[in-house]
Order: C-alpha cells, then sequence, then structure tokens
C-alpha cells in the first residue's frame, strides 16, 4: 500500500463529497486506502455517503472525540508508506499525491510535507507554513502586529511572512488541513496528541517531528484550495480563546513551568490587547455604516432595502451540469441572477463567453461568484485560473454526479 489517505469528517457531509471526488482524481497509478473516520454528524453524512463511496472505509463515531483523536483511529489501522492527513474541506489537484510522494521519497530527512493552501477566492492562506508559538511570537500575533507587517522577519514569525510562499521551504509548522509523513516517521514519534481537541494538535505533531530530528517541509509546486469560513469568524473572540488554550497546552507540555507561565503572561496581554481592537473595531464599522445610509437615504431618496441590487453568478459547465447546477440553486432563495453558461472551449455550444475570456467577461458584469464543473476542466485548471481571477470572486464546485455546490463558508444541495 502506497497511501493511506485520512479524512476527519463532521457535518460537512457536501465538503467531504467533492473533496473525495478530487481525491479519487489525484490517486491514480498507485495502491492507495481512504479512511474517512465520522465524529458523529448530525446531517445525514452517513445515508448520504456511503452509498456514493463503496470504495471508502467509513468509520462511524458514536460521539465528537475530537480531531486528534479520529485522526489517530485512522492511522492505527492505515497500512501505506506514507500517510495523508487531509480536511474534508479541501480539493486537490489531479497531480498533487504523486508529487508530494516524489518529493518526500527525494527528501530523505524529510519527517513531514506541508502544502500551499488557497482560499475560495484564490488567496494563499498563511497558516500553510508557520513558526513555532514562541511567547513573542504568539503575542505580535495575537495583538496584530503580524499583521500590520505581513513580511517582516521579526514581526510576522508565526506565519514566516519572509518567506516568498511560491518557493519551497524548510518551515517549522505544517497544517493539519494538509499534511503527509512516511508511516515510519508516526511510527516511531506517534500520532497528534489527543489532549488537543480544536487547534494545537498539527503545531504540537510538527514540534516532536523536529525533535525526532527531521525536517518539516513545505511544498508550493502543487496548490490546493481550502474553503474555510468567512474570515470574520476566525478572527472573534471566540476563536482567539480557542487559540489561546491550545497554545497554552503547548507551552506546558514543551517550555517547561517558567517558559511556560512567561508565555501564558504574553497570551493574555495579547489577548486583552485584541478584543480592544476587535470593540473599537466593531464599533467604528457601525458607526460607519450608520452614517453611509443616512447620506445614501438623502441623496437618492432609497429604501435600506433597495441599495443593494443581487450580485451575478458564471457558471462554466457543459450544457448538461448548467442545467443541473440551475435545479440545486432552485432551492435558494433571493438567488442571484445567472446571465448564462460559459463554455469552457472556443466554439462549444452557445455558452455566455470562454473560459479563456471569463476575466474580461467578469469586468463587463457585476458577477461576484463562479462555479466551476470539475468534469468539463480539471481541477488544476481551476486552481489555475482562480489564482488570476480578481479578488472579489468567490468561487464554487460542482462535480456532475453531484446533487451539491461548495464555496468558502458555503455548501448547498438538493
Amino acid at each position: 500500500m502506497r497511501l493511506s489517505i485520512i479524512i476527519v469528517n463532521y457535518n460537512v457531509k457536501y465538503f467531504l463529497e467533492q473533496c473525495l471526488h478530487a481525491v479519487a482524481k489525484s490517486a491514480t497509478g498507485f495502491s492507495h486506502e481512504i479512511i474517512v473516520v465520522d465524529n458523529a454528524s448530525s446531517d445525514e453524512s452517513r445515508s448520504y455517503l456511503e452509498r456514493r463511496f463503496p470504495m471508502v472505509l467509513f468509520i462511524w463515531n458514536d460521539k465528537n472525540i475530537g480531531f486528534a483523536k479520529a485522526n489517530n483511529q485512522g492511522l492505527k489501522i492505515a497500512k501505506g508508506e506514507y500517510i495523508l492527513f487531509l480536511n474534508p474541506d479541501t480539493i486537490i489537484p489531479e497531480d498533487c499525491l504523486q508529487r508530494c510522494m516524489g518529493h518526500l521519497k527525494k527528501e530523505q530527512r524529510a519527517g513531514a510535507l506541508g502544502i500551499r493552501m488557497l482560499d475560495g477566492t484564490g488567496n494563499f492562506l498563511r497558516e500553510s507554513k508557520r513558526g513555532f508559538p514562541t511567547p513573542i511570537a504568539a503575542f505580535y500575533k495575537l495583538t496584530g502586529l503580524s499583521a500590520l507587517f505581513p513580511h517582516s522577519k521579526r514581526f510576522s514569525r508565526y506565519h514566516m511572512g519572509h518567506l516568498d510562499p511560491l518557493q519551497n521551504h524548510i518551515t517549522d509548522v505544517l497544517a493539519g488541513a494538509f499534511m503527509m509523513a512516511p508511516k515510519h516517521v508516526l511510527d516511531k514519534i506517534g500520532g497528534f496528541d489527543e489532549k488537543f481537541f480544536m487547534y494545537g494538535e498539527d503545531i504540537d505533531l510538527s514540534f516532536r517531528i523536529q525533535q525526532a530530528g527531521f525536517e518539516n517541509h513545505y511544498f508550493a509546486e502543487t496548490p490546493i484550495i481550502h474553503f474555510k469560513g468567512e474570515s470574520t469568524k476566525k478572527g472573534s473572540l471566540k476563536h482567539v480563546r480557542l487559540f489561546y488554550g491550545a497554545m497554552a497546552i503547548f507551552a506546558q507540555k514543551h517550555y517547561g513551568s517558567w517558559r511556560a507561565g512567561f508565555f501564558s503572561a504574553c497570551l493574555h496581554g495579547g489577548i486583552w490587547i485584541r478584543a480592544l481592537f476587535t470593540a473599537l473595531a466593531i464599533a467604528f464599522k457601525w458607526l460607519t455604516s450608520l452614517i453611509e445610509k443616512k447620506i445614501l437615504s438623502k441623496k437618492y431618496h432609497v429604501a435600506d432595502t433597495d441599495q443593494h441590487q443581487p450580485s451575478q453568478i458564471l457558471v462554466a459547465a457543459s450544457t448538461d451540469d448548467y442545467k443541473r447546477v440551475l435545479n440545486i440553486l432552485q432551492h435558494i432563495k433571493n438567488q442571484s441572477g445567472i446571465p448564462g453558461r460559459i463554455s469552457l472551449k472556443t466554439g462549444n455550444g452557445t455558452g455566455t463567453g470562454t473560459i479563456q475570456g471569463i476575466t474580461n467577461l467578469l469586468k463587463r458584469i457585476s458577477a461576484r461568484e463562479a462555479i466551476f464543473c470539475p468534469d468539463y476542466c480539471t481541477y488544476k485548471d481551476i486552481i489555475s485560473l482562480m489564482q488570476q481571477l480578481p479578488g472579489q470572486i468567490k468561487i464554487r464546485i460542482s462535480r456532475a454526479d453531484s446533487e451539491s455546490i461548495i464555496g468558502s463558508g458555503y455548501s448547498i444541495g438538493k
């Protein structure tokens, strides 16, 4: 067995469906197994997924045991020479798995490999490569100094902002959303530490890989999509508290009592500063919105409900897929307008335009979303194209034999 792919699912059946289709396209030409561990999902994941993917080994837990413990469940029965821990809200290109295993085989000191991740608008996700959360690095992150100086070697050391994301690097921390490792390395150091329920388990595993004398490699050559919730959720105080809890566990485990105490003090200070900034930002946003509404209502005499027209959705698909997507979108109330189908080849049908000219088309109409059907183009093409589109265009994906459409913070199905 060359590769074991382990995916933990919790109430994201539509994301997992599209993820498994992408994995199937990439896992060709070598022996592999796919293990899905479900943490007691309540969205009918079992009835929806089991009949669609008979080749997948499903483990159905009766309660949510957390990310680390569920991954370890899969690891215990995995037989592959290489292990891939993969999030269900990811889309990988066709050449991804072969190239990653090839890199690990070439780099004998590599203990694990992470990858360049893009969000649903094609923007680089900084958590693809990170430094260890030293007290000062965590303080810079929580206070927002790392965001103010994103390329500084000092202030952005948590995300290693000084390293070019388009180049391969040896780094400290890899993201658990996509982490591939030789099984003999995991047999030596163990899997994820189950003290971590959410956040921090990938940092701890990366730390132990380095402690065992191996290197963590950031691989930039075959980017993937990591669909996630909206950035406002990630910047919330709840997220900050969860992050603090995970970092506190990490500090107690690896830094000793004195350094852990200092680390905790830095984190507490950072959280209070972040809380102040968050409150000021919310107040400023509310005040600005109120002023804009009053100015608009006086100048144009329009009601609040009339100020925003729905944006349009472009659908890049075959004729049959176009009809299928429209059928799915009918389940959404107040759906945006759809001006027509995007042909994926010049002269193919009577679509609104071709995929080669989609950038110019987006400039001419008020589209803010584009839905791609990967059976009519490759995942690699979609990922390449989304990096060329304007940053505000949100990318959705819907495979031909699916009843769902997914995107960042977005999933719908029939």
